[in-house]
Order: C-alpha cells, then structure tokens, then sequence
C-alpha cells in the first residue's frame, strides 16, 4: 500500500492512494513517496486547521478540489472531475475527505457511471477507497 499511514487509507488500484484527512507531515510523505496530485473532496467550508491549497504550492504538488458535501454531490459530473483528475496527473494520486467515506461513494460512482461496472463491482471498488456509511445512498444512486 503506498500510504498506509494515513486515516482510513485505501489504495483501489496502483498508484492510487485514498484517506481521511491527512496532517501536513504526511502530505510530505506523500510527495516522498511519489504522490503529485492530491485532489481534496471537502468543501472549502470544513474548516482543516491549514490552508490546503498553500501547503500543497509550497509542496509543489497539483491540486484539485471537488466539493462533495455529501449524498447529493455524488453525480456524474464529479465522478468525471475526478476521472479527469486520476487521468492526467502524471505520477501518483492522493484522493482525500475527511474520513475517506465520500471518497469510496465518487470512487464507486465513477466505476459504475463511466467504467460500466456492475453495482456490486462498483460498491466494492468504493470499498476498498474508504466507502463505509454512505454504501446504502450510493446503492440507492446506483438502482442497486
């Protein structure tokens, strides 16, 4: 696993990492550890304790951020923001929220909304990115 250190951390497939909310310490490890992306799926009103958007210029690492506040920002144009941002970043990815839940949910959307996965198949990608509490609201999103 690349970052196993961090929150809640998953790793749906090589050279991407998925977690809670990282401490600033551990963003340099991902850097260290060949992160260049990170993409941040909190909205900018969850306070954090940094400037997110600071810390990674000063890290020279790219950054996305896609407001998932929660049921009702899992739709298919986030899912291909963050297709978009898997796609291009050019080396390693963090994928983050504040505990790793709205994660797996976008990671699942994504998988059966623009991989043609399976419900199942896509409830399990989401699994192993950090999906838990929101499984039934990604299922009902799904029709499964």
């Amino acid at each position: 696993m690349l970052l196993p250190e961090l929150p809640n951390a998953g790793q749906p497939w090589d050279g991407v990492a998925t977690a809670g909310r990282p401490s600033v310490e551990q963003f340099a490890l991902a850097k260290s550890r060949g992160v260049t992306r990170v993409v941040n799926l909190c909205p900018h009103s969850e306070p954090c304790g940094y400037d997110e958007p600071e810390l990674m210029s000063q890290l020279g690492l790219d950054y996305v951020n896609i407001p998932v506040a929660g049921a009702g920002d899992l739709n298919e144009d986030n899912a291909r923001t963050l297709a978009a941002a898997l796609n291009d970043a050019g080396g390693a990815v963090l994928v983050h929220c504040a505990s790793s839940n709205r994660v797996g949910a976008l990671f699942a959307v994504k998988a059966a909304k623009l991989d043609g996965k399976s419900v199942d198949e896509a409830i399990e990608i989401g699994r192993r990115a950090g999906l838990r509490a929101m499984e039934p609201a990604v299922r009902q999103l799904l029709g499964g």
